[in-house]
Formats: structure tokens, C-alpha cells, sequence
């Protein structure tokens, strides 16, 4: 019997494993397979950088801009908060300027570079009207958390004067010891000195930080650049000074976001070594034409204009050579001006460095060559003070040169004409004082440039005797000049249709009413434009 058991069960077995599935041996090429899929199922979505953020929206910026006080925003959000007439208060306490808007195409390139690598799809087209909602929904809760500070306040003021009261008391209490602290805290903190800079926040430049690094030599540079330790700082930059005075290609190379955005920092440190050693990296690096856009763009001019306004002597003067290297690129001159660098420069005039004066006066000369600067020039008051300056002597070459290209203005030629520039004109080229070829050749320019004001030009002209002084004065060196000299008589000698009946006293009257009459619409007279911080 149990042969004839063994026997079925040995017959049974078979069965049993037909009725099991087919055993698969897994092979590496099998389990490779299977980990890519584990992976590609469980990727996480790589959140965006908070510089790519806009402050308002706190969405990803599809359209970076940079306003005046040297922040980034989205354009949408921009526009929003102007259609709401609403100015937000950022996390550091400042105040953005929406009244000029300049595309951080810088910013724009790392965002789309991060979305291409992410694989994250960014809104091409926001809509304005999300967005408003979205800002009245952020002046509602300013609004609430105002609310909430001042029933907090309230309460503190109550329990202040509880325990004022509690002070009174004849009963000793443990509070006068913490009054003495909290006095001479707050004493202490009055008297702190306020600091010779003014603190900038950026948020384009710091997208910076996550831009890879070009090459091992700017690896080192930065990564010394962001030291704690003052020493280390100091050897890099005066390693990044002498490297970047002579080699183009090497200037070329290091001019990238990540040293920029440490440059922008450092010049305005507290330290006079550091800051003058980063601006003079800053000079060299602005040599090269393909870095000059890319400067002004890193955000670096309201820093700039800070050292101008507050920096020491040689500091001032590194500050004045990059804006004077920056100018000379056309797409730099109106942003330039939009930030607020040209009454900084025409003070620099007036410095004891004459590098400094120099420099500036170069720049403005380049910047002048845009109309919208011509013009805040003029509103600024400038003819009045480069006409002071050319009485008195005082860089009359580089000032008249400013001076020709605010001629070439409308509005630049009536308030020269309103300043009495041909009368000084006049007499400096009648003069016997004046041996100066080039100068000679710079108020025939201004001349030139003012013959295009029409009857204006010809009534102070004919009252002055202009023709006379052009037709006995010698015969210059530049044919350019004697040019523009024929070309002011010819412009004299032409009949208009009207000539006779002009009546070149009421013309005269007429302009000096309404020289009078523009300064009393604006506010302004020659004492407060001359008062104007000299």
C-alpha cells in the first residue's frame, strides 16, 4: 500500500506545477528598466529660484523689467499696481520707482534657461486682470495687517500707561532697572552714526548665483569675492585689477552675473581699499565693447551715482572713468539717464580731482547726444551752470562741447538764447584773451547750433553783431568750422518773405517776456538753479 502511495503522489506532482505561472529569471537589463521608470514616475517638480519670483505676484516672471530704484518686477504686476494706483512696500523696508521700466533681458535668458532645463512651462501671456486681483487681494490684507498694528499699538499704549502708573506708586517695583536698560538702548541706537552709503536691493543680479561658472579662474575669483574675511576679499580683487588691465580676453571672460553682482556690493563697502579696488576691476572690465551693455544691465549705475555723490576722492574718480566708458555705448546713453546720473555728473564738475572733472564732463558730452537726456538736462538747469562755468573760465573746451549738443534741442536752444549764451559767445571769439584754437572752434559750434532757432536766433544775432565779428575774425585750422561759419552767415543773409515787417525790438521784447513768464510757470529763477547743491 504505501508503495502504491508513494507511487500516486509521485504521479500528483506534476499537476501541481502546471498549475503554477512560469518562472521568469530577471536579467540587469530588466532591473535598469524598471529603476528609470521608478524615477521618472517619482520626479518631483524642481521649484523655481525666489530671484526668478516676482516680489508682487510671487510668480515666475515671463517678462522681467527693471525700475528706477534698481529692482526687478514682472511688467504685468507693474502694470497692475499703476491701473490700482498702489506702490507696494517690499521685504526689506524699500519702495520701488515704477516710473521707468528697462527689460532685464539678463534675467529673462536665466529663466528661460531654467525652465528649458526643469522642464517647467512658464505663462507667456499673464492676464492683467488676474493679476489686479491679485494686488487688490494684497492691498485688502495690507490693509488688514495695518488694522491689526494698530489695535496692537493701541494695547501696548495701555499697557504702557498701566505700568507708568504702577511706576508712580510709593511701592518698590522691579521695573526700574528695565527702565534703565530700555533707556540706554534707546540712547544708544540715537546715537549711531548714519551710514556714508545708502543699502540697494536687487533682485536680478542675485539670479546670478545659480549661473554656472565659466572657468576655474572666475570659480576662484567669486568664490573669494563672497569671503566673510576682508584679506581675502582684498587679494582677489587686486588680482582681478591686474589680470583685467591688460589681457582683453580675459576681461571678456570674467565679465559674467556672478562677478558683477559681487562688484555692485563691493563698491560700496565701508572699506576704502575694497571699494577702490572694485571699482577700478569695474573700469577694466568696462574697456571692452561687449561688456559695457551687460554692465548697465547688472543693475551697477544707482551704486555708481551713491559713490559719486558720497565717495572719497580717488573713489569719485573710478566712478566717473565707467560712466564716461559706459557712455560711449548708444545703448547705454538713455538708461543712463533714466537712473538718475546726470545731475551727479554735472556736480562731479565742480570736484578737485581733475580726473573727476574730466571724465564726467566726457560723459555728459556722450549722454548729451540723446534727446530724452537734452531735454532733463534742460529741466535740470543745466544751461545756466555751464554758462557760469564757461564765464569763468572753468573747463570751457568740455563745457561748450555739452553745451553745442544741448543747441541741437529745441528746448535747449531757447533757454540758451533766454541765458544770453551768444552774448558770451560773442565776447569770448571778439576777445583777445582767447589763443585757444579748439575753443575758438567750440563756440563757433554753439553758434551753429543756436542759428537753427529761426527769427529768435536772427533778431539777438543782428542786436549783438554777430556778422560783424564772423567776417573779421581770422580764417581756423578746421575747414569743419570755417564750414559751420559760412553756413551762419548764410543763414544771416536769407530773405524771408516776412523780413520787412519784422519789428526786431518787439521780437526781442517778446522773447524776454516769455523767458520771464516760463520761469514764473515753473517756479524756478537763476538763484535757485544755481543754488542747486554747489
Amino acid at each position: 500500500m504505501e508503495n502504491h502511495k508513494n507511487t500516486n503522489n509521485k504521479w500528483r506532482s506534476p499537476k501541481k506545477q502546471t498549475s503554477l505561472e512560469p518562472i521568469t529569471t530577471i536579467t540587469p537589463k530588466m532591473k535598469w528598466k524598471k529603476m528609470m521608470i521608478f524615477f521618472n514616475t517619482t520626479k518631483t517638480t524642481q521649484n523655481p529660484p525666489h530671484e526668478f519670483l516676482c516680489p508682487i505676484s510671487g510668480s515666475l516672471m515671463s517678462d522681467p523689467v527693471i525700475v528706477s530704484s534698481g529692482h526687478s518686477f514682472d511688467r504685468i504686476s507693474i502694470e497692475a499696481c499703476k491701473n490700482l494706483n498702489f506702490t507696494p512696500q517690499l521685504q526689506d523696508g524699500t519702495t520701488p520707482n515704477f516710473t521707468t521700466l528697462i527689460p532685464n533681458l539678463n534675467l529673462k535668458s536665466s529663466i528661460l534657461k531654467w525652465t528649458q532645463s526643469s522642464q517647467t512651462k512658464i505663462q507667456t501671456n499673464p492676464n492683467l486682470k488676474t493679476t489686479e486681483n491679485l494686488v487688490q487681494t494684497l492691498i485688502s490684507s495690507k490693509k488688514h495687517q495695518k488694522h491689526q498694528n494698530d489695535v496692537v499699538s493701541e494695547k501696548n499704549d495701555q499697557e504702557e500707561e498701566t505700568r507708568q502708573i504702577s511706576i508712580l506708586t510709593p511701592r518698590k517695583t522691579s521695573y526700574s532697572s528695565s527702565e534703565e536698560s530700555i533707556a540706554t538702548a534707546t540712547s544708544s541706537s540715537s546715537t549711531t552714526p548714519r551710514p556714508q552709503f545708502q543699502s540697494f536691493c536687487y533682485s536680478s543680479p542675485s539670479s546670478s548665483e545659480i549661473e554656472p561658472s565659466t572657468s576655474p579662474e572666475e570659480e576662484e575669483i567669486v568664490t573669494k569675492l563672497r569671503n566673510p574675511q576682508h584679506f581675502i576679499i582684498e587679494e582677489a580683487l587686486i588680482s582681478l585689477r591686474k589680470i583685467t588691465r591688460t589681457k582683453e580676453e580675459t576681461r571678456v571672460q570674467l565679465c559674467t552675473n556672478r562677478v558683477l553682482c559681487s562688484l555692485r556690493t563691493l563698491i560700496l563697502s565701508k572699506t576704502e581699499v575694497v571699494r577702490v579696488n572694485a571699482l577700478a576691476s569695474l573700469v577694466n572690465l568696462s574697456l571692452e565693447k561687449v561688456n559695457k551693455v551687460k554692465i548697465v544691465r547688472s543693475g551697477i549705475v544707482p551704486p555708481l551715482i551713491e559713490v559719486l555723490k558720497f565717495g572719497s576722492c580717488e573713489s569719485q574718480e573710478h566712478a566717473s572713468c565707467v560712466f564716461f566708458s559706459l557712455a560711449l555705448d548708444d545703448d547705454n546713453k538713455t538708461a543712463i539717464g533714466v537712473l538718475g546720473a546726470l545731475l551727479p555728473l554735472l556736480h562731479a564738475l565742480k570736484s578737485e580731482s581733475e580726473r573727476t572733472r574730466h571724465d564726467s564732463a566726457l560723459a555728459l558730452s556722450h549722454l548729451s547726444l540723446v534727446r530724452s537726456n537734452r531735454a532733463k538736462m534742460v529741466k535740470l538747469g543745466f544751461v545756466s551752470v555751464l554758462l557760469g562755468m564757461v564765464k569763468s573760465g572753468h573747463m570751457m573746451g568740455q563745457v561748450l562741447l555739452i553745451l553745442g549738443n544741448l543747441g541741437f534741442g529745441s528746448d535747449g536752444r531757447a533757454a540758451m538764447l533766454d541765458a544770453g549764451v551768444v552774448e558770451c559767445l560773442v565776447g569770448l571769439l571778439g576777445g583777445v584773451e582767447l589763443d585757444s584754437e579748439s575753443i575758438r572752434e567750440s563756440c563757433v559750434g554753439v553758434l551753429y547750433a543756436l542759428s537753427h532757432g529761426g527769427l529768435r536766433f536772427k533778431a539777438v544775432a543782428k542786436e549783438i553783431g554777430v556778422v560783424e565779428m564772423l567776417e573779421k575774425m581770422e580764417k581756423m585750422k578746421s575747414e569743419k568750422a570755417n564750414e559751420k561759419v559760412r553756413r551762419i552767415l548764410e543763414i544771416m543773409s536769407e530773405k524771408e518773405v516776412e523780413e520787412e515787417e519784422v519789428d526786431w525790438e518787439e521780437l526781442l521784447d517778446s522773447g524776454f517776456s516769455c523767458q520771464t513768464m516760463s520761469r514764473q510757470d515753473s517756479g524756478l529763477d537763476e538763484s535757485s538753479v544755481n543754488g542747486a547743491e554747489f
